[in-house]
């Protein structure tokens, strides 16, 4: 099992860009946490907070993909440089006047959010110029989906240390300093100076302008929807049926089924199309949640919860290195940066559903959420083909439309 990520860790600068990227990604995790305890040492009411929070979430959601279509017109570093400098400098502020008036602190808490340096979506763009083989590629795709559970695991974990070894506004200063230093530093790498964008046709609706990209887009809002809406369901459930908070465990083991789903889907080849591959793969993430229904003893439920995110980092994976392949000319860093955004709309868009659901019917109410917007992406995804249409066809296009200048991957 190991085998194929050792051969793809031994290639040259794919470890560095990985670990790098990964550190730099680190405040992706940081900054709700860090904000919260901020504004509430502060006496900030919930309300407040919760309305700054989601400001932020807008932003990040908003600004992913203008900064993606943004690194497709004129490359990597001046973007993450630029991006890193002004988002540091935001939280900085936030950390250092945390009693700023709610009128300056909502824009500075929507720059902080808006110009997060897109680092997941310049690694993946990255990606081909480091990886010729499809195959491999998507072994990277994988390994990249996984390492990201890790990151939601051990920044609340670096956020929590901070504030109690210190103040919450050191954990926020925290949270500056590894934005602008980690995308300083990915921004530096050689891959990522040498990666050039590929010139692109003048479309204001870049890479949406091909339909198969909608139609994956649309389904990951509902992928996004079901994660969003398990962390109620978590709750809901511990209230329910445990006698003590049981919801960090479900939530910590539904990361660890999808960092075991997503290395051993980097690890098996699978002899199937990326297009059909990603059906399957979103049938089997709606068969891995509907089970949760059946609310079980916290033992378990513990079970079902690891089950339940078995699928989504190779889903992950595989919409990638799909919508590498859809995506047109010159657009895939925006496509990669719109599937993060739809996923974290549909994020919030699942956890107000579930908080509604949890009012009128409590738990199980939440789950039948989580098993509805599922099974709609399984179904949605059948409309999903691997072929893209007259928009995206070009030679560039059949494996991954953004290529450095030396060393090009063989297209595919």
């Amino acid at each position: 099992m190991l085998q194929p990520y050792l051969a793809l860790l031994r290639k040259p600068h794919v470890r560095t860009a990985l670990t790098t990227n990964i550190m730099g990604r680190l405040p992706n995790g940081m900054a709700v946490l860090a904000l919260t305890l901020l504004f509430r040492h502060e006496g900030v009411d919930f309300g407040v907070v919760g309305l700054l929070i989601a400001v932020y979430g807008v932003g990040t959601a908003v600004g992913g993909p203008v900064l993606g279509r943004i690194v497709d017109f004129y490359g990597q570093p001046l973007v993450l440089l630029t991006s890193g400098a002004a988002s540091a400098a935001a939280f900085a502020v936030l950390a250092l006047a945390p009693d700023a008036p709610l009128a300056a602190a909502l824009p500075l808490t929507a720059v902080a959010g808006a110009l997060t340096p897109p680092l997941e979506s310049c690694l993946r763009s990255v990606w081909p110029t480091l990886v010729s083989d499809e195959q491999e590629r998507e072994t990277a795709y994988s390994l990249d989906a996984a390492l990201q559970e890790v990151i939601f695991v051990t920044a609340p974990l670096l956020v929590s240390a901070v504030a109690a070894l210190f103040l919450p506004m050191h954990a926020v200063l925290a949270t500056a300093l590894i934005t602008v230093v980690g995308a300083a530093v990915f921004a530096s790498l050689r891959p990522v100076r040498r990666w050039r964008p590929v010139p692109r046709k003048a479309n204001w609706l870049g890479p949406l302008v091909e339909p198969q990209v909608r139609r994956v887009l649309v389904c990951f809002v509902f992928v996004g929807a079901a994660l969003g809406a398990l962390a109620v369901g978590a709750v809901a459930y511990s209230e329910e049926a445990a006698s003590r908070d049981v919801s960090g465990l479900l939530l910590s083991a539904n990361g660890l089924g999808a960092l075991i789903g997503g290395l051993t889907y980097g690890a098996v080849r699978v002899p199937l199309p990326p297009a059909r591959r990603f059906r399957v793969l979103l049938a089997g993430l709606a068969l891995c949640y509907l089970p949760l229904l059946l609310m079980p003893g916290v033992a378990l439920m513990t079970v079902l919860a690891g089950l339940s995110g078995l699928f989504l980092a190779p889903a992950l994976a595989c919409t990638f290195l799909l919508l590498g392949r859809l995506a047109p000319q010159g657009t895939t860093t925006e496509a990669f940066s719109w599937l993060i955004s739809m996923f974290m709309c549909g994020s919030a868009l699942g956890t107000a559903l579930a908080g509604v659901a949890a009012d009128m019917a409590g738990a199980s109410g939440v789950f039948v959420v989580t098993g509805a917007v599922t099974v709609t992406a399984a179904l949605l995804s059948l409309r999903v083909s691997g072929e893209p249409g007259a928009a995206a066809q070009n030679p560039a296009a059949a494996a991954e439309v953004s290529h450095a200048t030396q060393d090009r991957p063989e297209e595919r």
